[in-house]
């Protein structure tokens, strides 16, 4: 583990009345800025959480909503069932680490291999995927619409879906040279096409309806 960070959490002390965290614990773990992977990898092996990390910074993502939970769901069933009628691929959801590179992990909320042979899946952390799927979370919206859409054209992927319910919009983007470009915008009453699964759609309204 990285060396004890100096500082005292000052403002985070629990309300009156609440048993206090064990701080005497919490700072044997690293600083903000000094995770390294392996840090990140013991720390998500034990506590199961969705965790991300980039660049030597954690960050612990927020409970999933039921509708957030329902539309993952739905495009999984969708997806597995598209592939299975072929005999192809592999498709899960988080939590699941998806390495991008050294230093930065993501947990897409749906990630897809076309191969279950592709020798970027292994049991501890996927090095790689087709396809990637994120909810945008109300928390932090450009987290899902701005940085990874970054991040993830970076490390190749060449599909990238972005459900937005505040929109009420699925965007599809697909890979051209290191950057995604818009391959289907699709809204209400419409349906949001895969550029990499030739024949693959999925209605936007059923999705965001899902139940």
């Amino acid at each position: 583990m990285a060396t004890t960070p100096t500082y005292v959490p000052g403002n985070m002390l629990a309300p009156e009345g609440q048993a206090q965290p064990a701080w005497e614990v919490a700072l044997l773990l690293p600083a903000q800025g000094q995770w390294s992977e392996s840090d990140y990898l013991w720390l998500t092996d034990r506590t199961k959480s969705l965790v991300e990390l980039t660049d030597g910074y954690i960050e612990v993502l927020p409970m999933p909503t039921e509708e957030h939970q329902r539309i993952v769901l739905f495009l999984y069933r969708a997806l597995y069932n598209f592939l299975t009628a072929r005999g192809m691929g592999l498709v899960l959801v988080a939590p699941l680490r998806l390495l991008l590179q050294t230093g930065r992990y993501r947990e897409p909320d749906v990630l897809l291999l076309l191969s279950r042979d592709d020798p970027r899946r292994s049991n501890p952390f996927w090095t790689g995927a087709d396809v990637v799927v994120e909810v945008v979370s109300p928390d932090d919206p450009q987290r899902d619409l701005v940085q990874k859409r970054r991040e993830y054209a970076a490390a190749g992927i060449p599909e990238y879906w972005i459900v937005n319910p505040a929109d009420e919009q699925i965007m599809v983007l697909r890979l051209e040279g290191n950057e995604y470009v818009e391959h289907s915008v699709a809204t209400r009453g419409s349906q949001a096409t895969s550029a990499l699964l030739e024949g693959f759609a999925v209605d936007v309204t059923e999705t965001l309806d899902a139940v």
